[in-house]
């Protein structure tokens, strides 16, 4: 739950610090006191959009935090995020300067607006005050539907099959448009790839045939040189090895006179081990290599080849393996995209794929729907609409990315009155009251600790208006409920009470937030039932409601 918030040089606050506690709490004031200015900062510090509008007059930016209780589900994204605290606290921070740059921290370390809302959507659940306008839309009826039943993972698969069965439908009809564009297209890619499948070359048989082809042309020379080296060492009347021996055994003879030479005679030692090896080597390869003027006419032959074939192909002789197999790629996808039967028989996959899931959905709106109409009927009956309806109606339609049906909420406001589009039958009090049901019964169904409302008690008065204070004061015993309301019925209901004033400083204007005791309560629903001048009377109805 929300904890603490603190706002500066934001909007019209200058300085505020401001406690919550658990239960239902609400915020009053007069019309223009600025009550939902502390609703627009907490949406800022949880991701929402802002703006250089936001900084208050003169100030060089504003800057909003929020201290909030942990739960296990906020406990789980703060350590996969890598934003967890060793106290176990959650701070979330968020400026913004008179140019419109802004930042945002969680616990400290930087982060971005997407991974503060990620984090909002599991503190607190917003209804905003024209929450009963979006609520005509069938987008928005259901969207609300599907948040209820906890089908959004249902309806992304949903999303995902249609796509593709949507893809492999637009392939279809485009090879049919374009057939023979493809099958040319083909045709050229088969004899590309015949081509190289009749070379049948290797990854790495280029370098390894120009070795062979460099080796195998220069043969007699590497013969004769291998041959006179092999003599100079060893063969000769002079052998290089028998001379270096002679040294040795002199210089060996030395040593009795001074050990100093130790070092040469060691040197000249290895130098005869090496030298006797080179001619071990040199033999060798004379007894392997021989002139081979058939082999050589053979890769001189498939070196050309392999040359001529990189020509035509516009690629190095080392990059024709690799040609051929993205070639053959190529061909295997335009084969399997132009075998129109096979193409058919996916997409009738596909579809089935679809119909399965979006079925499944169906059956799962339908169970969602009868729920959601009488619980909202039931809050109705609280709401003075005695023997109204509320029905969610599910109208069955040709295949979307969201399923197979609309959602349409209906009503009717009176017994024996046939249901009707919300949008056509509700007044704005009848309006109101409906949204502000539907949002109490949704917010239950979600785990979200923080619930605010914005003035959803908007339109709504009189012994109604009593009715929606209990609403909420029952809903506040579950969870943590923060209410911008006009209404005394349900400020009187509340656990805390915050007064928003204004005032002129210095020739500006400047919003305040308090928390009030008994005794002030007392004052401010008495201004909030009797206006400007505030009697006896209206304390006396203000105590009344407050004990009640």
């Amino acid at each position: 739950m929300l904890r603490t918030l603190a706002i500066r040089d934001f909007v019209i606050v200058d300085v505020l610090e401001l406690e919550f506690s658990s239960g239902f709490s609400v915020l009053t004031g007069e019309t223009g006191a600025g009550k939902s200015i502390l609703i627009d900062a907490l949406s800022l510090a949880l991701g929402g959009r802002g703006d250089a509008s936001m900084v208050r007059e003169s100030a060089s930016k504003a800057d909003i935090s929020a201290e909030f209780s942990l739960n296990q589900a906020v406990s789980h994204w703060l350590e996969d995020n890598d934003f967890s605290d060793p106290e176990q606290q959650l701070i979330l921070r968020r400026t913004i300067d008179n140019a419109g740059r802004s930042k945002a921290w969680i616990n400290g370390i930087t982060a971005t607006a997407t991974q503060l809302r990620e984090l909002g959507d599991l503190l607190v659940d917003i209804h905003g005050q024209h929450a009963h306008q979006s609520l005509l839309k069938t987008e928005a009826q259901r969207a609300l539907l599907d948040m209820q039943g906890g089908l959004e993972p249902q309806v992304i698969e949903v999303t995902a099959l249609y796509k593709a069965w949507r893809n492999l439908s637009k392939q279809r009809e485009e090879f049919e448009t374009n057939a023979k564009s493809v099958l040319q297209e083909r045709e050229r890619l088969e004899w590309q790839v015949g081509e190289l499948d009749k070379l049948q070359i290797k990854a790495g048989e280029w370098e390894n045939i120009t070795q062979e082809h460099s080796r195998l042309a220069h043969a007699a020379s590497l013969l004769d040189g291998a041959q006179e080296a092999a003599a100079l060492i060893s063969e000769s009347d002079h052998p290089v090895l028998s001379q270096l021996s002679a040294v040795q055994q002199k210089l060996l003879k030395l040593l009795d006179y001074d050990i100093a030479l130790k070092p040469v005679t060691d040197a000249l030692e290895s130098a005869c081990i090496h030298l006797q090896e080179t001619t071990y080597a040199l033999n060798d390869y004379l007894s392997r290599t021989e002139l081979d003027p058939a082999r050589l006419r053979e890769v001189d032959s498939r070196v050309e080849i392999i040359h001529s074939t990189a020509r035509r192909f516009h690629v190095t002789p080392e990059k024709l393996h690799e040609e051929f197999a993205t070639l053959s790629a190529q061909l295997l996808q335009l084969a399997n995209a132009t075998d129109i039967e096979a193409l058919k028989a996916e997409e009738e996959k596909s579809q089935q794929r679809y119909l399965k899931s979006a079925q499944k959905l169906s059956s799962a709106r339908k169970k969602i729907a009868q729920e959601l109409s009488l619980a909202v009927t039931a809050a109705m009956q609280e709401l003075s609409m005695s023997g109204g309806s509320f029905v969610v109606s599910l109208n069955p339609c040709d295949a979307t990315s969201y399923g197979l049906e609309q959602v349409e909420f209906l009503v009717a406001g009176h017994a024996g009155v046939q249901a009707r589009p919300l949008a056509k039958v509700a007044s704005g009090g009848e309006l109101a009251r409906i949204s502000l049901a539907i949002s109490v019964i949704t917010s239950c169904a979600t785990a979200t600790p923080t619930l605010i409302f914005d003035e959803v008690d908007s339109g709504i008065g009189g012994g109604i208006a009593e009715v929606v204070g209990r609403l909420l004061k029952r809903l506040g015993q579950d969870r943590q409920v923060l209410c911008v309301t006009h209404l005394p019925q349900v400020a009187s209901q509340a656990n805390q009470h915050f007064q928003v004033s204004k005032a002129n400083r210095e020739g500006k204007t400047i919003s305040s937030i308090s928390p009030l005791d008994n005794k002030q309560r007392v004052e401010e629903i008495a201004r909030m039932l009797g206006g400007i001048e505030i009697t006896a009377t209206t304390r006396k109805h203000a105590r009344e409601l407050l004990a009640s």
